[in-house]
């Protein structure tokens, strides 16, 4: 039997996600110590969750019990953090899961999701997991958004509807919009998501890294637009990306649907514990936060004195940069591999992008200022 004929068409056909490199793996392929590598390629936070979550993780006895599945403390506690009410807020196994089920709450056959590259990559993954269209628009070469054309779009379909004329576009139903986004760490306007919540589609503002940025969260703005979903991660600020969790703030016309189709016992209990323990000591997280912003805007001053090196504003815990050099012995590789590749040798690990407008521009985590100092070090022996 030919097992890939049973395998849906959409997933036989679909690229995989591909995430931060294994420091298991890489530590292999170098032949070093994992402790050896500095890790830079996935935005993780460089110090770790707080002492609370810890020491809350250290004293839970019930681990043999499911965790809550209506997530009431560790709701309340997200409530308390970011001034929602908890009836508002539904948790996952990370944002990705929550993102995961934003799709497969509004996406049927025909629908199309709205997105904005280049950004996220798990936008373009949920199209082709929920066998939907994948409308692209691309960002302007300084990524701000092209709020216009998606204008056209929506609205062309939308009158056909009215004007009962024969489809030629997908209709557009969840627009996704990750502020700051990622790679290069842009805002999007307050104008601008003015404009776009007044179509008439689900805009899904993604604020994984909002916490390192000069704007406030939309959070709040749930309340007065039913059409805005606001997601949030404790991977990034919180220092938990190990334990997965993650969030969203709904209308409450949307969360009473998702709850039917969410997973019963994600985030699981050990998450839950150290989620509640992390947010109950804003202090030490304001801290962190306030360290990394500091540590990325003098890694970006610091890059000017390479020459070669061009780092896009962020308002993120990560820094896009633009290899402006070819190098004598790149052998034809794009100049984004190239300083990847040497920085690898040296144990640290980074992120490139083998397409365009990304084909010569590398992403760094902003890490402690050791880190960043053994990364400036390293990039000047290029």
């Amino acid at each position: 039997m030919n097992i890939e004929n049973l395998i849906a068409p959409n997933i036989r056909e679909m690229h995989p996600y591909v995430p931060g490199t294994s420091v298991v793996e890489m530590a292999q392929k170098l032949g070093c110590a994992p402790s050896d590598l500095l890790k830079l390629d996935a935005n993780e936070n460089p110090y770790g969750p707080p002492p609370a979550a810890l020491q809350a993780l250290a004293a839970e006895k019930a681990l043999n019990y499911y965790p809550d599945p209506d997530q009431t403390a560790l709701r309340q506690a997200i409530g308390k953090h970011i001034g929602m009410p908890a009836e508002h807020i539904v948790c996952g196994a990370g944002g990705d899961e929550v993102l995961d089920l934003i799709a497969r709450l509004f996406l049927c056959p025909g629908d199309a999701i709205v997105d904005f590259p280049p950004t996220f990559g798990m936008y373009a993954n949920a199209a082709q997991v929920e066998n939907v269209n994948y409308i692209s628009i691309p960002r302007r070469a300084d990524f701000s958004l092209d709020v216009a054309a998606a204008e056209r779009i929506i609205t062309n379909y939308k009158s056909q509807i009215t004007h009962g004329e024969k489809f030629t576009t997908p209709n557009p139903k969840l627009l996704f919009v990750a502020n700051p986004n990622n790679p290069d760490g842009s805002l999007i306007s307050e104008a601008d998501l003015l404009r776009l919540l007044a179509l008439p589609v689900m805009v899904v503002l993604d604020e994984a890294y909002i916490q390192f940025s000069t704007q406030p969260s939309r959070a709040d703005w749930v309340l007065k637009h039913n059409n805005l979903i606001v997601v949030h991660t404790l991977s990034k600020l919180v220092g938990l990306a190990g334990m997965r969790v993650g969030y969203g703030v709904f209308p409450l016309d949307v969360a009473k649907h998702l709850w039917k189709l969410k997973q019963v016992f994600t985030p699981n209990s050990a998450a839950h514990v150290m989620a509640i323990g992390a947010l109950s000591d804003p202090d030490t997280l304001a801290e962190m936060g306030h360290k990394i912003v500091a540590e990325r805007n003098r890694f970006c001053e610091s890059l000017s004195e390479l020459g070669w090196l061009e780092p896009y504003h962020s308002e993120a815990s990560f820094v896009l940069c633009k290899v402006t050099k070819d190098f004598a012995a790149a052998n034809g590789r794009p100049r984004g591999l190239v300083v990847q590749q040497a920085l690898e040798a040296q144990g640290i690990l980074i992120r490139f992008f083998n397409r365009d407008p990304l084909r010569d521009c590398v992403r760094i985590s902003i890490g402690t200022p050791t880190q960043m100092d053994r990364v400036l070090a390293a990039l000047k022996t290029l």
